[in-house]
């Protein structure tokens, strides 16, 4: 049987085939709009014909389908998620609206053009109703089921169409919760009703209210989605199990996460730091920055002992998500990015992307604003006659000809256009991963860089060049990045509780009641799987830090019976974790416990790809033309080698290039590109090209 990934992403839809001889296959497609599942099906198609099969019988030997998507995110940044309403507590319907005070971390105070955050429920769609529970779980004052059943009865004589449910107290005490989903659900029906305490059982209301209220807004479009899909999947033959990538690195099953889409946000990229440390590690070791450069975006990882961070602190498109996520960064650089000069008369580059559709000028769909996949086409990187392996065929005129109109503006020649758009863009990533790595208190240059999506290796020893790294590795799959991590993920779900206590008053009976009730939960569902208790992997950790503290930490926490002994355990980590982050910790202060969480695994079925032996270093066998490219200026011909004929230990110098069928790989002047025994592309820094290297640096930061 074979098991199938599917990334669909802004431009492309990636889909990785794994066979029954544990042979990787890689297809690409088109993403379509406003329907994805079409192009999803295209993907499946181009694997059919590959495999001699029509799709039906393809799909018919598919095990598994992990499927990860941006179309939760993306109706989320667009603005296009559904009619959006909450009932609350009685007095606190602004919860959402003032963010605890908290403002824009990425926007100066003194920047008066940005306007007022806007909610994703206006003020007039948020109602509050009496009801209380008290921060001990106790009734206060009873759930007005009356006023519930008015209000939701309001809500959809307004337009509504999805509501979030958002009570005090409701994690510890879901009851009037529970009740007044159930009344919604009989106004506005199944999948239009989002309880907090199913999304984000935590304290902070902000943060619980904030996610609730975003889950809610993306839920119907997820909803209709998955449904149209799953019909259509069956319609062709697929009787395996549909699985959905998750952000917090995880998967699970359609119908797990249909009433829980805030989960599917950033489902795609949160696979790619997996990828990258299974492809990179045997040769780079396990400090990485994983990038993932797309048609549209340029996502960051930053990989430090192995450990994929996550995060809690996520804001998406303004809005607080809570939820744990793989943490990435990402800004508008993608190979459809956009090239402009605005007002103050500068380079531009991003974040607005021609897509898939028309996507950049030499696409020859219409769009005559030039890209930094045409300034590639210019510079000679990219071929016009192999793009995907010649499914595209790109127009080099075309390309010529967008940038040729922002040269005039610039009174530059179009080649150092597209040098500067090139240079432009490097620049840009370059800051992100800077910064990414800043705030973390690491030294790029400890780091390799591990470069995926089908825009990332043509840029990658450039951006390594601007940041001192000596070693890039470009993996075999690197073009399809996030569908290969979501090969790698375990079937799983994680589970939070906060109980707010000091660590001298903490009640270990109480804790040990949380995870047990974690983990009979975690049991229930996993076993309308047919899988097992004792198939499953738990894995504990507490939210902790001192009293006063804003922020707060994860630490692993004692498995087994809760004692005295394993609460003075995770209270004695807390001070080694925090020197390990912070460098010094403060035993004197006193600490806190703020939530409790649970991860619970089922190990994927495991997979390496083959190693081959290689000891030729010559690779000229594998050169299949030569063309012109610009380096900085400088004009050169320059040897394409085909990626496919490339064997294993074959070593060239830049500046070369290399084609293979669903990437370009740029190796610069400086750098040479080894293929290791897992058909990677490993560049290293020459101690020749050492001394060009501040010159490309330069380019990039001056750009």
């Amino acid at each position: 049987m074979k098991r199938v990934s599917i990334d669909v992403g802004g431009t492309f839809t990636d889909c990785l085939v794994l066979d029954e001889e544990g042979v990787l296959h890689e297809f690409k497609a088109s993403t379509t709009y406003p329907e994805p599942a079409f192009g999803l099906l295209d993907a499946l198609t181009k694997a059919s014909v590959e495999f001699e099969q029509d799709l039906d019988t393809f799909l018919g030997d598919v095990e598994v389908l992990i499927h990860g998507t941006t179309l939760a995110i993306n109706a989320l940044l667009q603005g296009r998620g559904a009619p959006t309403g909450m009932i609350t507590t009685e007095n606190f319907r602004d919860v959402i609206e003032m963010r605890r005070g908290l403002r824009d971390l990425d926007v100066s105070m003194f920047n008066v053009f940005v306007p007022p955050y806007k909610p994703l429920v206006p003020r007039n769609w948020r109602i509050g109703v009496p009801e209380r529970i008290r921060y001990t779980g106790e009734e206060l004052t009873p759930l007005d089921e009356d006023a519930v059943r008015a209000a939701a009865e309001k809500l959809k004589a307004d337009g509504v169409e999805s509501v979030a449910v958002c009570f005090l107290y409701s994690y510890i005490n879901p009851a009037h919760e529970k009740r007044a989903a159930e009344i919604c659900i009989e106004v506005f029906g199944e999948g239009r009703v989002t309880p907090s305490h199913e999304i984000l059982p935590v304290w902070r209301e902000f943060e619980r209210f904030s996610t609730t209220t975003v889950s809610a807004y993306v839920s119907p479009i997820v909803h209709d989605y998955l449904d149209d899909l799953e019909d259509r999947l069956r319609a062709k033959g697929f009787k395996g199990n549909l699985l959905m990538m998750l952000a917090n690195g995880l998967v699970q099953t359609a119908d797990q996460v249909r009433d829980r889409a805030v989960y599917l946000l950033a489902s795609g990229p949160a696979a790619a730091p997996a990828a990258a440390l299974n492809l990179a590690e045997p040769v780079a070791g396990d400090n990485l920055i994983s990038v993932d450069m797309g048609g549209t975006s340029f996502e960051v990882c930053a990989i430090r002992d192995g450990e994929v961070p996550k995060t809690t602190e996520s804001w998406v498109a303004k809005h607080r998500v809570a939820i744990k996520m793989v943490d990435t960064r990402s800004i508008g650089a993608g190979g459809g990015s956009i090239a402009s000069i605005d007002s103050l008369g500068l380079l531009r580059v991003g974040p607005a992307s021609a897509g898939a559709d028309p996507g950049p000028a030499c696409y020859g769909k219409g769009n005559t604003e030039p890209t930094v996949t045409d300034a590639n086409v210019v510079l000679g990187y990219v071929p016009t006659d192999y793009f995907l392996g010649g499914d595209i065929t790109l127009d080099g005129d075309l390309a010529r000809e967008a940038v040729a109109g922002l040269a005039k503006k610039m009174d530059r020649s179009t080649e150092d256009t597209a040098t500067a758009i090139f240079n432009t863009v490097n620049a840009q990533m370059a800051d992100l991963i800077t910064e990414v790595c800043t705030r973390r208190g690491y030294d790029v240059r400890d780091f390799a860089l591990v470069a995926g999506g089908g825009a990332g290796p043509a840029h990658a020893a450039s951006l390594a060049a601007i940041l001192d790294i000596d070693k890039v590795v470009v993996p075999s799959a690197a073009a399809l990045f996030s569908a290969f991590g979501m090969q790698t993920m375990d079937l799983g779900r994680d589970f939070a509780r906060s109980y707010v206590a000091r660590t001298d008053a903490v009640d270990p009976a109480e804790v040990g009641r949380l995870f047990e009730e974690m983990e009979s939960e975690a049991v229930a569902e996993f076993a309308k799987l047919d899988v097992a208790r004792d198939q499953l992997t738990f894995a504990r950790t507490a939210e902790m830090r001192y009293v006063g503290q804003f922020h707060e930490v994860e630490l692993e926490f004692p498995s087994g019976p809760v004692t005295t002994e394993s609460v003075e355990k995770a209270h004695s980590d807390l001070h080694e974790l925090h020197e390990k982050l912070y460098t010094f910790s403060m035993p004197w202060v006193p600490a806190q416990f703020l939530t409790f969480r649970l991860v619970v695994t089922v190990a994927s079925t495991p997979f390496e790809l083959r190693a081959e032996q290689g000891t030729d270093a010559d690779a000229s066998s594998a050169i299949k033309r030569t063309r012109t490219c610009y380096w900085e200026g400088e004009q050169i011909e320059t040897p394409a080698y085909d990626g496919a004929l490339l064997k294993v230990g074959n070593v060239l110098e830049g500046p070369a290039i290399i084609e293979t069928k669903t990437t370009t790989i740029v190796v610069p002047k400086g750098f040479t590109c080894r293929i290791d025994e897992r058909k990677n592309f490993v560049l290293e820094r020459t101690a020749v090209g050492a001394d060009a290297q501040p010159e490309l640096a330069a380019a990039g930061r001056n750009a």
